[in-house]
């Protein structure tokens, strides 16, 4: 039977390849942070400042797997298990693992563009951890999560709520450290990654339809072929 017709209520399950991969990599990356210290932070985590000035380039991946405490730690190897191995299922372990690294490495490009010159430092799989709650609420929008193991929330509401606080603490500036630009990157690029083909379809037509135009032709936008409502397929 399908994942999205399973029981709505589920947490987790048996360990999938990839999301096992990351768990260990997080771990293995918070061994080193204890062992080496501080330093690494700087230079594995995420920092504007050192990645435009420095072109620490490689920062955009290793953040991810460098934690600030055991708790963060904790949390975020909780939800890549609750939501990974059922996503992982659902998509393949190829999918899966392409899907993860393009939104975290997706919410480390939002915070070096939109902190281009800060020298806070980031660290941690949350970008990674949003667009996982982005795809489950995608793949499953009736499914149920618990908020505080307590309050039923629909998927679907749980990441549209989420979302929304991530973007009003964002503007406030509030969150003692918490990377708010990063969580809203790994939601955005989880979105272009479900609307690829349709946004590169609707550009490629508008760009089409204007050089027609520019050309002098006559408007075809009411043809069979061209026919086009903005996002989805004709």
């Amino acid at each position: 039977m399908p994942a999205y017709y399973r029981t709505q209520f589920s947490i987790g399950g048996p360990l999938t390849p990839r999301v096992k991969f990351l768990m260990i990599a997080c771990v293995v990356g918070f061994l080193l942070q204890m062992t080496v210290g501080a330093k690494l932070n700087y230079f594995l985590g995420l920092v504007p400042v050192l990645f435009w000035g420095k072109l620490f380039l490689w920062q955009l991946v290793t953040y991810i797997f460098l934690h600030g405490s055991l708790w963060h730690l904790l949390f975020n190897l909780f939800a890549l298990w609750i939501f990974g191995s059922e996503i992982e299922r659902y998509m393949g372990s190829r999918r899966f693992i392409q899907y993860f690294f393009i939104t975290a490495i997706g919410a480390g490009i939002c915070t070096v563009i939109l902190m281009y010159n800060d020298p806070v430092l980031i660290i941690g799989a949350s970008g990674g951890i949003y667009g996982l709650l982005l795809a489950y609420a995608w793949f499953f929008p009736e499914r149920y999560i618990y908020v505080w193991f307590m309050i039923p929330m629909k998927a679907k509401h749980f990441v549209l709520l989420f979302g929304a606080i991530e973007f009003l603490s964002s503007l406030a500036g509030t969150g003692s450290g918490i990377a708010h630009f990063a969580h809203l990157g790994g939601i955005l690029f989880g979105l272009l990654y479900f609307n690829y083909y349709r946004i590169w379809k609707w550009l490629r037509l508008t760009y089409l339809k204007s050089k027609y135009r520019n050309l002098g032709g006559r408007d075809r936008t009411d043809s069979d072929e061209d026919r086009w409502d903005g996002w989805g397929r004709a």
